[in-house]
């Protein structure tokens, strides 16, 4: 646990006043799940990306999305070798533990259905062969929500991939001029060293399985995903992996917070970063200016939590 509380300490230092998203891609991490990152440009997107990697004794790279990108170059292709008359795999940049997918809606959907395989089952099929991820495997998408010519927009199947999705937001005045003093004369990144391995993330990741989820309580969630099925305004709701999903981060965010077991409000609290980006409001409800988190909002406040 002292490791997992260094590593949110150590991002601190480079995003600042921003720890529930930290915490919330920290959870990711330990719940083995992925993390999109969407912000309007500017705000620290990248910059968190990096911070945790670098963070993190484990290797990382960094993938930038262009409309030119093709699977191969995600996922690795086989060279033909002269010498030995053979072809010879040279893995891509996803034969690593962090994986950074810098503005990852500018690639095509050819491209981006390259990541599918590994998001979900951490393993990479090529010409046959099946090639497994290391056991600390994380994407970390960005994309911008804004300036959306030329971009392609992450598939539903896609979207339910991402465990989470995460804003992070202006930062207050003062949070600002802080940044401004920290920025005088170097980035904090640059001398931000590694504070956990490959080692502890396995065993925090052992005791976030440890930690206890009531029966009542794992209805309350299942209820929760029940409902935006249900709902009339929209037209695609929760997954039954969103609802592992929501599971999983609330042992994950218990965990943090010291707690041996799953409260509703901790459910309630994590909700919208793991389940929002899931729900797809239909076109009506969406002119009328209903939006996804406004009904997961509604569905929280209606539905009564376990005692």
């Amino acid at each position: 646990m002292e490791a997992i509380r260094s590593l949110i300490a150590n991002v601190e230092k480079v995003i600042v006043g921003k720890r529930p998203v930290i915490e919330m891609a920290v959870v990711s991490l330990l719940c083995r799940g992925h993390v999109l990152l969407e912000d309007v440009p500017g705000t620290g997107k990248t910059m968190l990306a990096r911070a945790l990697s670098r963070s993190l004794a484990v290797d990382m790279k960094r993938l930038q999305c262009t409309p030119d990108l093709l699977p191969s170059d995600i996922t690795g292709v086989p060279i033909f070798n002269q010498k030995t008359t053979d072809f010879d795999f040279r893995p891509g940049p996803v034969f690593t533990h962090i994986l950074l997918a810098d503005e990852i809606n500018r690639a095509t959907p050819r491209a981006q259905s390259a990541l599918l395989e590994c998001m979900e089952e951490f393993r990479v099929s090529i010409d046959g062969t099946t090639y497994d991820l290391p056991k600390v495997f994380m994407v970390l998408a960005t994309q911008n929500p804004i300036d959306m010519a030329g971009t392609h927009p992450l598939p539903e199947a896609q979207l339910d991939r991402f465990f989470v999705r995460l804003h992070v937001g202006y930062p207050s005045l003062e949070e600002e001029v802080r940044i401004l003093s920290a920025q005088a004369l170097a980035h904090p990144i640059d001398s931000l060293a590694p504070v956990a391995g490959e080692a502890d993330i396995l065993a925090a990741r052992d005791a976030v399985k440890a930690v206890h989820v009531h029966a009542d309580v794992a209805r309350y969630m299942a209820q929760i995903s029940a409902a935006t099925r249900q709902h009339a305004d929209l037209r695609l709701g929760a997954s039954p992996r969103g609802t592992l999903a929501l599971a999983r981060g609330a042992q994950g965010m218990a965990y943090l917070r010291g707690q041996s077991f799953v409260t509703p409000d901790i459910v309630k609290a994590i909700a919208p970063a793991i389940l929002e980006h899931r729900l797809i409001v239909r076109p009506q409800a969406a002119a009328a200016g209903q939006t996804a988190g406004a009904i997961l909002k509604e569905i929280l406040d209606t539905l009564p939590p376990p005692v």
